[in-house]
């Protein structure tokens, strides 16, 4: 999930709600496809999981790569 800066103070629902407003739906789809593809990589060990890995990885990259277009700190890394 996009996960705010600790800033050491609360911040209020209110607040956050007025951010993820400002993030476009198709961005947060992506975010949330790149997180569960992502553990979904981290399940996939061994040479019988090879192409359901590469699978895995290529829709990470075209996941990643919608981040990016927004914010290039949203990509999210999948375990190796």
């Amino acid at each position: 999930m996009i996960a705010l800066a600790y800033t050491g103070v609360p911040i209020p629902d209110a607040v956050v709600t007025l951010i993820g407003r400002q993030i476009p739906e198709h961005v947060l789809d992506a975010e949330i496809e790149a997180t569960k593809l992502a553990y979904n990589i981290s399940l996939c060990r061994g040479d019988r999981y090879r192409e359901a890995r590469e699978q895995c990885i290529a829709d990470l990259a075209r996941a990643n790569k919608t981040l990016a277009q927004f914010d290039p700190r949203l990509i999210v890394r999948g375990a190796a």
